[in-house]
């Protein structure tokens, strides 16, 4: 009995030695330089910052009352965010069914028969047994089928964290873009409104100092190119409410919301170091949670090839023995212990080891390339804020420039200015105000695209 015991537990060590029992652990990955500086073409940022854009409460980053009221809905309501809850439900159900595999099952059959030879006394038999089973999981085969699942856990959270971050995401976009929409429908009218009065003002002028035709007629034709702008304007307003309404998961309807000009963005875009996107970023922690279950499965699939021992038993009252009937009953009790090696298998086990090692190299490389990803979206996001930033000053100096212009030509029209100079001034100055709007929008958007690229979606 002892050598038995002695030879078991040396196979155990050995078994051990060849990392079935071993737990996942992070192969070394290199985050350095992550993300690339937007001052320098060859340097990479640098930042010994532990906090994050994305580690801040999204309620401090998206500060428009309104806005967080939007946001809070589709938090609510939202079909996709519902969805990935049921599936971290889901998990959480087949995690327990995989811990349960540990646990012993009970089966209770009761059965009775009457039976009768040739018109003789009906004989009854009966019995009442309950039969238990359990699997000696002494070569990890449950083990890792069990930490494969509670990968799986952990993937389906990670889902569920990105589909929030996305939708805080993309509702802060879409509110940004009908901010943006409605200062550019603002601008165009009070721009119609003006080339109105330029073409009335030449028909008079016409009369009265005698303007050719062609000039009142291209002032009208600019009043009313203006004019015409102004319902496809309408239209993309009409089609952003429409999509903010879908992720609010409620009917196409108007949107109440602020102003263009009353929205503040975060002045410090912190990005922290480049290791805290392996944590933050749930997508890149759900690449990497993947393939801690490839990781199980390889070790799942080497256990295949040892022993799969069973135990059995049963206890049973009964007045049949097999032997013949007793009443009353008596209790019979067995037991019975079961090894089964796989003899004629090997091939087989071995492709399926292969495949299971295949499927870890391709979950490692899909791993890394999320990481890369997920750098090149921070630096994006940091360039794009930069350069609409330098560019929205510029362009606010130019419209200032434009507007004294517009005002300098139109009071020198009666002493010789031409129609053209006016023309031409105002559909200048309307470009760039419009082109302003454009920046500043592109600065909000930036800090969206930074806050998700971060790993946002906190509470």
């Amino acid at each position: 009995m002892k050598k038995s015991l002695y030879i078991i537990m040396s196979c155990t060590l050995l078994l051990s030695s060849c990392g079935i029992y071993k737990k996942y652990e992070r192969p070394e990955v290199n985050t350095k330089g992550l993300y690339r500086d937007t001052l320098s073409d060859q340097d990479t940022l640098v930042s010994n910052d532990t906090t994050t854009l994305g580690s801040t409460p999204w309620r401090e980053v998206f500060t428009d009352p309104k806005l967080q009221t939007l946001i809070d809905s589709a938090l609510s309501n939202n079909s996709d965010l519902l969805t990935a809850a049921l599936s971290v439900k889901q998990s959480e159900d087949m995690l327990k069914v995989a811990k349960l595999a540990y646990v012993p099952s009970f089966v209770f059959s009761p059965n009775g028969a009457l039976s009768s030879w040739d018109g003789a006394k009906t004989n009854k038999t009966y019995s009442l047994p309950i039969q238990a089973s359990w699997t000696v999981d002494l070569f990890g085969s449950l083990l890792n089928a069990k930490r494969a699942q509670q990968m799986v856990l952990v993937q389906a959270r990670d889902y569920q964290r990105a589909v929030r971050t996305s939708i805080i995401s993309g509702v802060a976009n879409c509110y940004y873009t009908l901010l943006m929409l409605d200062e550019q429908l603002r601008i165009t009218k009070e721009t119609e409104a003006l080339t109105e009065q330029t073409w009335k003002t030449m028909q008079d002028m016409k009369e009265y100092y005698g303007y050719n035709e062609g000039s009142v007629l291209s002032a009208k034709a600019n009043y009313l190119s203006v004019k015409a702008s102004i319902p496809e304007i309408e239209r993309q307003i009409r089609e952003t409410e429409n999509s903010l309404s879908l992720l609010l998961a409620q009917a196409p309807t108007r949107i109440d919301r602020g102003t263009f000009a009353g929205q503040s963005l975060p002045e410090n875009l912190r990005t922290g170091v480049g290791i805290q996107v392996l944590a933050n970023r749930p997508d890149v922690h759900a690449k990497e949670m993947a393939l801690a279950n490839c990781f199980y499965n390889v070790n799942k699939a080497r256990s295949a090839f040892y022993p799969n021992i069973t135990i059995t038993g049963s206890a049973a009252w009964t007045n049949s023995s097999g032997m013949g009937i007793v009443n009353p009953g008596k209790m019979l009790l067995n037991a019975v212990g079961s090894l089964v090696q796989p003899i004629f298998q090997h091939g087989q086990l071995i492709a399926g080891l292969r495949v299971a090692k295949s499927q870890q190299e391709q979950a490692y490389i899909a791993w890394q390339q999320s990481i890369l990803n997920a750098g090149s979206e921070v630096s994006n996001a940091l360039k794009l804020y930069e350069t609409s930033a330098k560019l929205s000053e510029i362009e606010a100096e130019r419209v200032e420039t434009l507007q004294s212009n517009v005002e300098a030509v139109t009071a020198l029209m009666a002493n010789g200015s031409t129609y053209l100079e006016v023309i031409t001034a105002q559909q200048t100055l309307l470009a760039s105000k419009l082109q302003k709007v454009v920046d500043d929008f592109n600065k909000m958007q930036a800090v969206v695209n930074l806050y998700y690229a971060l790993g946002g979606g906190r509470n």
